[in-house]
């Protein structure tokens, strides 16, 4: 279960490797958190519950980035730990609660400002792991 970032001139563009669908959205989060803040620095303080759904497994990637950008930026939560489960029935739908601290931008190491996921270059490859590759817009 990893993630490294490839190259691409103006975007984070993330690859994440996992052995199954929980871990690959686990890490693709922490991917996005670690972007934003030094993720080592948070404490467990708090707990936040989130509820994703999307109508497919790209919508369900790209509204469950989308949630972890609003979490970090918006809302002004910085996670450092993530419990979720998937399930499917006619849509994808994740629950997860997460575990951190209300941010302070000079205690979690403020990096960069995301502006949201995109659609473009997204894929989800399924053979025996999980691959996943997405953009995000900063």
């Amino acid at each position: 279960m990893s993630y490294k970032n490839l190259e691409h001139a103006t975007d984070a563009f993330i690859e994440v490797n996992a052995s199954n669908l929980e871990e690959a959205f686990v890490v693709a989060a922490r991917s996005v958190i670690e972007t934003i803040i030094d993720i080592d620095a948070v404490d467990i303080k708090h707990q936040k519950v989130l509820k994703v759904t999307g109508k497919d497994l790209r919508y369900l990637l790209y509204n469950w980035l989308e949630e972890i950008i609003i979490l970090t930026i918006t809302e002004g939560f910085a996670t450092r730990t993530i419990d979720l489960a998937i399930t499917e029935n006619g849509e994808y739908s994740i629950a997860a609660t997460m575990g951190g601290e209300p941010i302070d931008f000079k205690k979690h190491h403020f990096k960069v400002e995301i502006k949201s996921p995109t659609f473009h270059a997204m894929e989800i490859v399924r053979n025996g792991g999980v691959t996943m590759r997405f953009l995000l817009d900063l």
